[in-house]
Formats: structure tokens, sequence, C-alpha cells
């Protein structure tokens, strides 16, 4: 290789490395709702959990009673959030390794979310009316 392709290479590194930081750093300034929107664990079946992991949320799709508490636990190494999609009905504060948000799903329907720092990561939660 010859010295302006060293050299090019070398900046398009940094380039990356650089905005890598800015939005690991970044990241952790999202805010999330107030406290009301977190639910409690009191109607929270064991099924009803999603991890967040591998920049994706697992499961893809979960399915619900209306009444049921939902918590995400995010098992990644950078700060993800969730965020309803449509009208931000649940929207988490940025969480850390090992934290957690919860949200009891009252109403049927199907709420799809995402990551706010990470748009790619999508899932659904479909909510049925209780039986």
């Amino acid at each position: 290789m010859n010295r302006s392709s060293i050299i090019s290479i070398t900046v398009i590194l940094a380039g990356f490395l650089t905005v890598a930081a800015f939005l690991t750093v970044h990241g952790q300034t999202f805010t999330g709702s107030p406290a009301a929107s977190q639910a409690s664990d009191n109607n929270q079946a064991p099924g009803n959990q999603v991890a967040i992991d591998n920049f994706s949320f697992t499961p893809p799709t979960l399915t619900v009673a209306a009444g049921s508490t939902v918590s995400w636990t995010n098992k990644d190494d950078v700060p993800h959030t969730v965020v309803e999609s449509t009208s931000q009905k649940f929207k988490s504060k940025a969480l850390d390794t090992d934290e957690s948000f919860s949200y009891t799903f009252t109403e049927p329907g199907t709420y799809e979310y995402f990551c706010s720092v990470h748009p790619k990561m999508v899932a659904k939660v479909i909510v049925e009316a209780k039986k």
C-alpha cells in the first residue's frame, strides 16, 4: 500500500471511532417519561419479559392480555431505549446494562416500538382483550 492509502484508511477509521464515541456518550442523555408511566410488577407474568441484547428485542413480537405488565431489560453493553412508535404512549429513559423499564398495557391493540438510539431496532407487543 502506498502512503496516501494508509492515511485515507487511518482518517476513515478515526471518523468511525469518533462517531461511535459520540453516540455512546450522547445516547445516555435521553430522558425518560415520568415515573407514572413505569408500572409495578403486580400484573407481570413470567413470560412478559423482553430482553434487549445484540441490538435487538427478544422476542420481536410478544402477545399479552390487557392489564399485563411487560418489562424490558437491557443486556447490551450500550444504552438502549424503548419508545412506542406512533404516539409515544410509553417511552423509557436510556437504559444502561441490566437496567429495566416496565409498562402496563390496559387497552387491546398492537403497539410497535423502537430504540431511539438505534432506530432500526424494532419490535411489537400485541395486547388482546381479557377473556
